[in-house]
């Protein structure tokens, strides 16, 4: 028996047989070649197979973990295509004569070591997909192909580190747990985990080459533990760990159709998150009172222009109507960061995620804004529907989004198209925000604490950033006083606040929550019941 410690990405208890997941072996060797064009031709139908791969990784991973996680594959295929990357290994081939392999190789290293020595985090992440993606090209071009995880059995998945397209590749009703070596809390891969709800640690010292695959496993979500080879006394509780969290799921079936009433009477609404029309299922199935949160980049992302109003009102109409008459939050654009789409031509940045961004594009291109607000404003009138403006730092962009929407109400005035003007309120993601939440509630209808973002600015952490995960603290006592200080300054206006960030997922602090004032707490979807059962056992 051997116990190891990591950290915990998702609790939940599994036991069963061990695979180890390594990388497959491509030893790459420079060959001289002499029909440069034929190579070069080569490298370009690798090119395309491998973004037909990520297209079908993009589809897999949206059926099951939704647009907004899937995003990454999107986010592969278009650096796949980037012109530098794309030139510097065709410049490669043809003034050394090598073979395509090889070229895309030292490009990748090349890329990768120049990525991991910048100073600004969310460029370090990008070594890792420069890495992930040079190595489909490679594997593609050597024939040597990718390891087929579609049809293992159930199993604890041990490796050093798994890439977001191995995590979506396995079918995801035979991963038991997922135990990695290194890879961080916040990364895609850990987020994906979370999402298709799969025990899961991080940072377990294992040396892979000690122990191999058909070991017994158990890995305990809650204790960060895992157990190779356990006793028959440790099987047994395992056992009985797990039977009792089967029931603990049919205890909150249970729950469907209850309110989420506190027992002194006091309602809470428990929405949903979510990132496009398919998650939608995700919704209604855990029977959320709403969707706290639609995030809208799907229809920017993976595309080759802008949605065209059009497309984006039957979106929205679409949502609205399978919700009925229940609340839908729709976030406006909010790309920009780790989100990109080359047709918004966004220059290079040292600092995207204090960058040109969501709101402040918004702001700077009005007819991309009005576009999508048209469409949402035509869509309000066959729902519930309430927007939300996101990286508010400052009453003048309160102000200005409401000269932008009296504009574009005028607009479909004069055009004699149906329209309703929604509730409207704003994100609380920044410091600043935050500070000036008494001004900015007499300006909205609404907060919603956007906890992952006011978390790392906050605490000036970048929470992809794995170094940092001991020192990534979102129960902090600051970021909970601020999150108390939004809530008091909506309710001195009459208005109401929730959360939409992980934060409100997390039940070590709904009850903390619910003593602050929370109106609503949004949170991914298989979270709903949890959530509302703590709210229906709240003791004060």
């Amino acid at each position: 028996m051997q116990e190891f410690q990591g950290k915990t990405v998702y609790k939940g208890t599994a036991m069963g047989k061990v695979v180890i997941l390594k990388e497959k072996d491509c030893v790459v060797k420079r060959i001289h070649i002499n029909d440069v064009q034929a190579e070069m031709a080569r490298y370009e139908q690798a090119s395309k197979e491998a973004a037909r791969q990520l297209r079908v990784l993009y589809d897999k991973a949206c059926r099951e973990v939704g647009e907004a996680n899937a995003a990454i594959f999107e986010v592969h295929r278009m650096m796949l295509d980037d012109e530098d990357y794309v030139d510097a290994i065709r410049n490669i081939i043809e003034t050394e004569s090598v073979n395509a392999a090889y070229a895309v190789a030292v490009t990748g290293d090349n890329f990768a070591e120049m990525f991991a020595a910048m100073d600004d985090d969310y460029m370090k992440a990008r070594s890792a997909d420069i890495k992930d993606i040079s190595d489909r090209l490679v594997h593609i071009l050597e024939g040597t192909g990718e390891a087929d995880l579609s049809g293992m059995e159930a199993a604890v998945v041990i490796a050093d580190d798994l890439s977001p397209s191995q995590t979506v590749q396995m079918d995801k009703e035979k991963i038991l747990a997922i135990v990695t070596v290194h890879g961080s809390a916040n990364s895609h891969t850990a987020i994906l985990a979370r999402t298709m709800n799969i025990p899961a640690l991080i940072g377990v010292p294992l040396h892979l080459e000690e122990i191999s695959s058909g070991m017994k496993a158990i890995v305990d979500g809650s204790a960060g533990r895992v157990i190779l080879e356990p006793t028959e006394t440790q099987c047994q509780e395992a056992e009985e760990k797990i039977a009792a969290e089967h029931r603990q799921a049919s205890r909150l079936q249970e729950l469907k159709g209850r309110p989420s009433v506190t027992p002194d009477g006091r309602r809470i609404h428990v929405y949903a998150n979510i990132g496009s029309t398919s998650d939608i299922g995700y919704v209604l199935e855990n029977d959320a009172e709403g969707i706290g949160l639609f995030r809208s980049e799907f229809l920017y992302l993976g595309r080759e222009d802008f949605p065209a109003e059009e497309e984006q009102f039957q979106a929205y109409r679409q949502v609205l109507q399978m919700m009925a008459d229940k609340k839908v939050i729709i976030r406006t654009l909010d790309i920009g960061a780790d989100k990109k789409a080359d047709y918004f031509h966004f220059e290079k940045e040292e600092n995207p995620a204090m960058g040109y961004r969501a709101i402040r594009i918004c702001l700077k291109q009005p007819e991309i804004f009005k576009t999508q607000l048209r469409a949402l404003l035509r869509a309000a009138v066959y729902g519930n529907l309430s927007i939300m403006y996101p990286m508010i730092i400052a009453v003048e962009e309160v102000q200005r989004i409401a000269v932008i929407m009296k504009e574009v109400r005028q607009e479909l005035e004069q055009a004699g198209i149906p329209f309703a003007i929604p509730e409207q309120g704003i994100m609380i993601e920044t410091p600043a925000a935050v500070m000036i939440s008494d001004k900015l509630a007499q300006l909205v209808d609404f907060f919603s604490i956007g906890t992952n973002d006011l978390t790392q600015y906050t605490l000036a952490i970048d929470r992809q950033n794995e170094k940092l995960d001991d020192f990534y603290n979102p129960h902090h006592e600051a970021v909970l006083r601020m999150i108390r200080m939004v809530v008091d300054n909506a309710h001195k206006y009459g208005k109401w606040a929730g959360i939409c960030g992980e934060l409100g997922a997390d039940l070590a602090l709904t009850e903390e929550f619910i003593r602050m004032g929370l109106d609503e707490l949004s949170v991914s979807p298989a979270m709903v019941l949890p959530v509302r059962e703590k709210i229906i056992t709240f003791a004060k």
